[in-house]
């Protein structure tokens, strides 16, 4: 996934790998995670700064769709005839994080539009409070140099400022359990709940004793250490 790749269009394109048959320029298939069949009328292959057009593509070529918002990383397009999806791809967890605030309050759409297309490209995870909106959101990095390419992003592509406080979590793990009531976990004092973009819960730790704690007063929570696309 990559947003504003032409500064002139501001469209975004997704990139797929042909796992298998042909590619045809407009043909219909059916996206697995949106439950839906679509066209894909506009396929192109990149090379640089220059784009062609695709007409037809075979099994392991390459090629950029454009995403007007439906896409994922780890989604799966076949034959609507066919129907199936491939295992998702891992997300791992982020080793750095941040709250992340708009110091304009008028610009909570440029906002709110560019930390949620970063953060489907799979460049940083963002994280939201049970109950909370998106004024202020929490930002999960692998590294801390991708806080300052956030920042450079959000204020060149999107015309908006931020503020970065650093946070002192350092773990991070996502609830297995389908039903579970929150509520009644018995945890730390300084962890977390959070909700990731899919509506997943996740706890934030600032330390390994969390983690432990966590899993020792909870006989039935189920925690992992990565999600899937």
């Amino acid at each position: 996934m990559q947003a504003n790749m032409n500064k002139a269009h501001r469209d975004r394109m997704a990139f797929m790998r042909i796992c298998s048959g042909k590619f045809t320029k407009g043909m219909e298939v059916f996206h697995y995670q949106g439950n839906k069949k679509i066209k894909l009328n506009q396929s192109k292959q990149i090379m640089a700064e220059s784009r062609e057009e695709v007409e037809e593509a075979y099994s392991g070529d390459i090629i950029g769709v454009f995403d007007p918002g439906i896409f994922s990383i780890g989604d799966t397009l076949c034959t609507p005839k066919n129907k199936f999806a491939y295992d998702g791809i891992p997300t791992f967890a982020p080793e750095h994080f941040a709250l992340i605030r708009n110091t304009d309050t008028m610009k909570r759409k440029q906002f709110v539009k560019g930390v949620e297309q970063i953060a489907q490209e799979g460049a940083i995870q963002i994280f939201t409070e049970l109950g909370g909106g998106m004024e202020e959101i929490i930002v999960g990095v692998v590294g801390v140099l991708q806080f300052e390419v956030l920042a450079y992003r959000l204020k060149n592509e999107y015309n908006v400022d931020i503020v970065n406080t650093p946070l002192p979590y350092q773990f991070v793990r996502w609830i297995k359990n389908d039903s579970i009531d929150l509520k009644t976990l018995n945890l730390s004092s300084d962890t977390k709940k959070v909700q990731d973009l899919k509506g997943q819960y996740l706890l934030l730790f600032s330390n390994e004793w969390g983690v432990r704690w966590a899993t020792d007063k909870n006989p039935d929570l189920v925690l992992a250490e990565f999600s899937k696309n």
